[in-house]
């Protein structure tokens, strides 16, 4: 099925590119999330119309989602958990612990956007994790786990 992009998405995209995806992809997740519409020449007139207030949209988007990266670049953030004495936890932080900690020190950050390498941390010491703020901003962060 072909779709026209109506923003970037990764792996995808820009904005106002004409793709082939699988039907299945298209009526379940781009065109009822409003990420895209269907390459029909009705579309395609409308969407020319649309262009420049999209990539003005887009622009804020991206300006905003960088303002956000410099705040949160070379953030070094603490957490405490329950440890044993050989430095595993009890448990793990999640991505959900994280966000919500970088939100309480004053930047929102959404659980979605935080990328741990691992899938969750299960031990004591220092951790990188990419926060994927835009499908063009990445920013490393560092979280220590310490023990309670």
């Amino acid at each position: 099925m072909k779709v026209i992009l109506l923003e970037k998405i990764e792996n995808l995209g820009s904005l106002g590119d004409t793709v082939d995806v699988k039907p299945g992809f298209a009526r379940n997740y781009l065109l009822p999330q409003g990420l895209a519409t269907e390459a029909t020449p009705a579309n395609i007139v409308v969407f020319e119309a649309r262009r420049a207030e999209l990539e003005a949209k887009q622009a804020d988007v991206l300006a905003a989602a960088q303002a956000r990266g410099e705040k949160l670049a070379g953030l070094v953030m603490t957490i405490a958990a329950n440890a044993g004495s050989e430095g595993r936890l009890f448990g793990s932080v999640t991505a959900q612990d994280i966000a919500t900690l970088i939100t309480d020190a004053g930047v929102a950050v959404d659980r979605k956007e935080v990328r741990i390498n691992d899938g969750a941390i299960r031990a004591l010491g220092e951790h990188l994790v990419t926060l994927h703020l835009h499908a063009d901003v990445d920013v490393e962060i560092t979280v220590n786990v310490a023990a309670e």
